[in-house]
């Protein structure tokens, strides 16, 4: 067949393709949770004859023996696994409302997930997990990284303006961003740190989350006879808004809000499409004082955020402590 036949058909052999991959994917997702049925129901016979005193340790030990001779090509039923499926059963036993999302999240996430002790985090990584289709290594940094503490914390923080333009803001944005794949040294420059950000950006959208898409860098937008340079631009599927990022090395200040500010209207004015919502303005700073940030932004009527960068990985513990913090005042308020 010549080339210029295959063209004209190509729309229609395109299609045949898409169907096939898309039959694969629904393959591949319901073996995944027959899979994860069959971990599940095996480890609430475990759990239950454990329970009981019919079986010991030992006995789930001859277990694994027993299926390797009766069927030899069996994998995966070592007794080390077979006690991480008791524990996947009594992770989520008495917890229905999870189950639709573990079923289709594969066994290696999964087995992640269910050694978090915290409920909530739990809850947290098996729903970000089933949205974002993270693979063992994504999901292993985002739990190494604290992304649940980081991103509580980023909700506790969203000004009224946020709220109210975007009410499905939580979630997708947060206070501190881990930045750590870049290999920075501790005295950087902005252009240093933009270029590294756009040399490392799929890193830099898993840390941001998949709902963004990267416009551009140095992002033009112009006001009378002036040029304007926003340092990324983004735009957020879910939230439907450009979301522009201003970076500065060193401490927020408060006249740092004027220009980012600046941005937002002219995004708004210029260059936002009708049925887009607000745009939305990152300030991402390698330092700042809470304090000063919450005077700054209280009677601040842009929709924008004042995030704190790190080139290391966070002290979890040190997360944990700002968040209980956090949430004591919040008590105290009410």
């Amino acid at each position: 067949m010549s080339d210029s036949k295959i063209t004209t058909y190509e729309t229609d052999f395109q299609a045949i393709v898409n169907q096939i991959q898309q039959t694969k994917r629904n393959v591949y997702q319901f073996a995944n949770q027959l899979l994860i049925e069959l971990y599940w129901n095996i480890g609430q016979v475990i759990s239950q004859q454990v329970a009981s005193t019919k079986w010991g340790k030992s006995i789930v030990s001859e277990l694994a023996k027993f299926i390797v001779q009766q069927d030899p090509e069996i994998k995966g039923f070592s007794d080390k696994n077979l006690w991480r499926m008791k524990q996947f059963y009594e992770t989520y036993q008495d917890d229905e409302k999870l189950a639709t999302l573990w079923r289709e999240i594969p066994w290696s996430q999964n087995r992640l997930i269910m050694t978090l002790k915290n409920e909530v985090e739990r809850e947290f990584y098996l729903k970000l997990t089933h949205k974002e289709k993270y693979s063992v290594r994504e999901l292993e940094r985002q739990i190494d990284s604290s992304l649940f503490e980081r991103t509580i914390i980023g909700n506790q923080k969203l000004s009224t303006v946020l709220k109210e333009l975007h009410p499905k803001i939580e979630n997708n944005f947060k206070d501190n961003y881990v930045l750590e794949f870049l290999g920075l040294p501790t005295q950087h420059s902005e252009s240093n740190l933009q270029k590294s950000l756009v040399q490392n950006m799929k890193n830099f959208i898993l840390e941001l989350g998949k709902d963004f898409i990267f416009i551009a860098e140095e992002y033009r937008v112009q006001v009378g006879n002036s040029d304007f340079f926003i340092d990324l631009l983004f735009f957020h599927r879910e939230l439907s808004a450009l979301v522009a990022f201003e970076l500065k090395v060193g401490k927020f200040k408060p006249e740092h809000l004027g220009q980012l500010s600046f941005y937002l209207e002219a995004l708004d004015r210029d260059v936002r499409k009708p049925h887009e919502k607000p745009s939305i303005g990152v300030l991402l700073c390698s330092d700042k004082d809470d304090e000063v940030v919450e005077y700054a932004l209280s009677r601040h009527l842009s929709p924008t955020l004042i995030s704190q960068y790190t080139l290391l990985l966070p002290d979890k513990k040190l997360l944990q402590a700002k968040l209980h913090e956090i949430n004591a005042m919040l008590e105290i308020a009410e």
